[in-house]
């Protein structure tokens, strides 16, 4: 009976440990925008704790919509979501499915002008207002690229009255998940197809990450930065979602650790300025926000100087 007990015991010893080591892959949901900077910190963070990351790409504002109707429908979705904004994550978060939201990078917005055209920031809105240049942007509301060249628009209308209205009616929503948006070929960028290849329009207002990205697929696309008084900044917001895993708080801490940033960083994106932390909600949002401020903290004092890489 001894015997018997102890056989029994230790398979059950065994079963236990074998299942303990099946961990299960991390889903992240994440902007287009940060899908081969997220992908290159996934893939470590892979290396690193044996955990696999799923990672799906979009539009932040339909990735959030996404979220929400999966929660409707299943009771679960995503473990992760980083968003190309604060807004989207922290309408999940006022909702009760995502944790705090913390601006883990940033980006900014500028001009990526098809070759052969004369432009600086000093003339850049004058080109923007010429009847005969086509402006490229994302789509409000579903992609945040789409509401930060809004908000540019809005700048332009102090600087010069009537601008918005011109602007918002010429801007070709050809990114972003509008029905006019282009689908490149597989494995093309975006606005270098839209640029260079199909020549749909003249200038895009892009991320300067995504703007890096068209560079390197054809040097000859020109990056020209916003004046001051049109620059626009884009705060990433991220947030562990409602029933996610331990494995996935961990990948959140990755991705805010000085590996995580390190990579964000080789590939444009800035630091940020603050972080934002708001109140917890369960036990699930204050671990995380602990394991935020700490990585935040560990990152301030080591104070590296990270050389920003090519893309």
């Amino acid at each position: 009976m001894k015997k018997y007990l102890f056989a029994v015991s230790l398979i059950t010893g065994i079963v236990s440990a074998t299942l303990a080591s099946k961990v299960q892959a991390v889903t992240l949901y994440n902007a287009g925008s940060l899908r081969n900077a997220l992908g290159e910190i996934s893939n470590n963070f892979t290396q690193t704790y044996g955990i696999g990351v799923t990672q799906v790409s979009g539009p932040s504002g339909s990735l959030r919509a996404r979220i929400e109707q999966e929660f409707s429908s299943l009771g679960a979705s995503a473990d992760v979501f980083a968003s190309a904004d604060i807004g989207n994550p922290q309408k999940l978060f006022e909702s009760g499915l995502g944790s705090p939201v913390v601006n883990f990078i940033d980006n900014r917005l500028v001009a990526l002008v098809k070759p052969g055209l004369s432009v600086t920031s000093d003339n850049l809105l004058d080109l923007f207002l010429d009847p005969n240049i086509r402006l490229a942007t994302s789509t409000p509301i579903l992609d945040p690229s789409g509401d930060y060249a809004q908000e540019i628009f809005q700048k332009a209308d102090s600087i010069k009255p009537g601008s918005f209205q011109i602007l918002d009616s010429k801007a070709l929503r050809l990114v972003g998940g509008a029905p006019t948006s282009v689908t490149p070929p597989a494995g093309v960028d975006n606005f270098k197809y839209i640029l260079v290849d199909e020549r749909s329009a003249d200038v895009g207002l892009v991320y300067y990450t995504s703007a890096l990205a068209s560079v390197a697929a054809a040097s000859d696309l020109q990056i020209v930065e916003l004046p001051n008084n049109l620059a626009t900044e884009a705060k990433y917001g991220l947030s562990v979602l409602k029933g996610a895993s331990v494995d996935s708080e961990k990948l959140a801490q990755y991705i805010l650790s000085p590996e995580g940033q390190q990579v964000l960083l080789k590939y444009g994106f800035t630091s940020p300025q603050y972080t934002s932390v708001p109140e917890g909600q369960g036990v699930v949002g204050m671990v995380f926000a602990l394991g935020v401020a700490f990585a935040l903290q560990k990152k301030l004092a080591q104070k590296q100087q990270v050389k920003v890489g090519d893309v």
